[in-house]
């Protein structure tokens, strides 16, 4: 038996509070070292070390749960996310695995059908994956709905295309970013957006949120950083988003709003107002590059199709939008310094992000180097950032949020990305390695919807990013996944330890059988980009069970609490 013991433990038992045992499994706590045995007592986590067969504990224990080889880690979590856009999705039409128009327009009618009359959110979709190599139009969604209201995003969020019935309720035809067949980009985007959402129903809105925050934990998700902005959602949303993470027993959620401010009284008053950890998440310095509309040094490759495929403008012409300036910049990053806030912006292309970098650099001049760095400032996505932006980065402590499948579903000589960038800028996409070395903090999401949960499918990503050179060890990943995105929100948990929460999760291979792990670091074996990834078994936030599979040849002795 190891030296430390529960037999050991001093802590009073909380009157009315279960002591759980699991053992015979694998926990992943580097802090403490090899350990197949956690005692859990209430909301937290009493002991954790390494018990021999047949070896009882002589602390008393309300129950005992044989892991039966199973691992356990702490919860994941997820910096960067849309719950309500989540879980709207989950009860769409899901079109990320059509191949043509026809396809996704057969999904569009079906769902027409089905809801006899009533507004159709459609998402996910990706022309390049297309063999028409076009979005679709508003006659064609016109035809398939009978004249419905169809809102049908694309997979990156920042371009959708709309029927006849959306684009007039929306009011489009004169606005920025309208095509005129149907494809509505940068304000036009806002509108049809803010459109779609007026629509939901209070009903509605909760069940969208229940249903993302039960997806949240089958995963394995214990802590979600929502990050809203006004050209996605509302503030009545965001304060919806932030009281459904409080309820026990659910993943734990902080939010962001992005919001442009420029003096100290505003973005206070503002974060006070939504209960915010800061003016950052979508606050758009650019777009995505499958809209065409990150901001870039080097013009696209390719340019951005109407839905009827004829009017193309010329290649070489278009380098995506920056929405910001330094000044604006600047003086949103010193407004929420002096604020005691954290500020940042989605930020993807190079061009942007010499802007960003720019504006916080002047920021640092103004309140000085430590107050930046004390701040936790943070940036989304960060795609392509020279060696100059990352040391800015380092040098002021700016956390970036990255989501590594991004690489895995549109990266590499032959994704989305070499399309519209070439292969060379394609490569150096999300520069994991690079972020790393430069010493610039690293916080793991998905975007959902944009990719769905599934923290080791990034985790994997990470490990094997289509560049070698800017892959991630396992272990390095599953830290950005999981303490780092505790830390960046100022929230207790993400490791495991005496005294830590209860918030954990059991996983096996979704069979009940172990999942095969490194003997070196009790982490899971990923030797390839495809290689099959751990199932969450059980889910734990805080000494409450937030998600349990239905089998599982894992047993318990007592009454079960867990």
């Amino acid at each position: 038996m190891s030296t430390s013991t529960p037999s050991a433990v001093t802590t009073p038992v909380t009157d009315g509070a279960c002591r759980v045992l699991l053992r015979n499994g694998l926990i992943y706590a580097p802090r403490v070292g090899p350990a197949n045995a956690l005692l859990v007592q209430g909301k937290q986590i009493e002991w954790i070390g390494e018990l021999a067969e047949g070896e009882e504990p002589t602390a008393p224990i309300d129950e005992v749960i044989d892991l039966a080889g199973a691992l356990v880690t702490p919860g994941f979590c997820d910096a960067h996310v849309h719950l309500t856009m989540t879980g709207q999705g989950l009860d769409g039409v899901d079109l990320s695995g059509t191949t043509s128009i026809a396809q996704a327009l057969r999904l569009v009618e079906d769902a027409a059908r089905r809801g006899r009359g009533r507004p159709i959110y459609a998402h996910s979709w990706d022309e390049t994956r297309w063999v028409e190599q076009r979005p679709v139009t508003s006659a064609e969604l016109d035809r398939a709905t009978y004249g419905g209201v169809v809102y049908m995003p694309r997979v990156d969020a920042h371009s959708a295309s709309v029927s006849t019935a959306m684009a007039t309720v929306a009011r489009v035809r004169d606005l920025d970013g309208w095509d005129g067949t149907g494809v509505a980009r940068r304000e036009a985007f806002a509108a049809v957006t803010h459109a779609f959402t007026s629509t939901v129903t209070a009903a509605m809105h909760a069940r969208y949120l229940d249903l993302a925050l039960e997806a949240a934990a089958r995963h394995g998700i214990t802590l979600l950083h929502e990050t809203g902005a006004d050209h996605l959602t509302s503030h009545d949303d965001l304060k919806a988003v932030l009281g459904a993470g409080q309820v026990d027993g659910v993943p734990d959620v902080v939010a962001y709003w992005g919001e442009l401010v420029a003096d100290v009284e505003t973005a206070r008053a503002q974060a006070d107002y939504l209960g915010v950890l800061g003016l950052a998440g979508d606050l758009c310095a650019d777009g995505s590059f499958g809209s065409f509309t990150a901001h870039v040094t080097q013009p696209y490759l390719a340019a951005p199709a109407s839905g009827d495929g004829q009017h193309v403008p010329s290649v070489g012409q278009d380098c995506g939008y920056g929405y910001l300036t330094v000044e604006e910049v600047r003086d949103h990053a010193v407004a929420c310094t002096q604020a005691g806030l954290q500020a940042g912006g989605h930020v993807i292309g190079d061009a942007a992000l010499r802007t960003m970098a720019e504006g916080f650099a002047a920021a640092a001049e103004i309140v000085g180097v430590e107050a930046i760095r004390a701040a936790r400032h943070r940036w989304e996505h960060v795609e392509l950032p020279d060696s100059k932006v990352l040391a800015t980065m380092a040098d002021l402590g700016i956390w970036a949020s990255v989501q590594p499948m991004f690489d895995a579903l549109w990266g590499g000589r032959e994704g989305m990305y070499a399309v519209r960038l070439g292969q060379e800028r394609a490569l150096a996409a999300i520069p994991l390695r690079d972020m790393v070395d430069a010493g610039v903090r690293i916080v793991l999401g998905s975007d959902s919807p944009i990719t769905p949960f599934g923290p080791w499918a990034a985790v994997r990503a990470a490990a094997w990013h289509h560049n070698p050179d800017q892959r991630l060890t396992v272990a390095e990943a599953v830290e950005a996944h999981t303490g780092a995105g505790y830390a960046l929100a100022g929230r207790e948990g993400g490791v495991l330890h005496a005294g830590a929460p209860a918030t954990f999760v059991v996983w096996d291979d979704g069979t009940g059988l172990p999942v095969p792990t490194d003997p070196r670091t009790s982490l899971p074996v990923l030797e390839s980009a495809h290689h099959r990834l751990p199932v969450a078994r059980h889910t734990m936030i805080a000494g409450i069970t937030a998600y349990r599979r239905s089998s599982t040849t894992a047993h318990t002795t007592r009454k079960t609490h867990l």
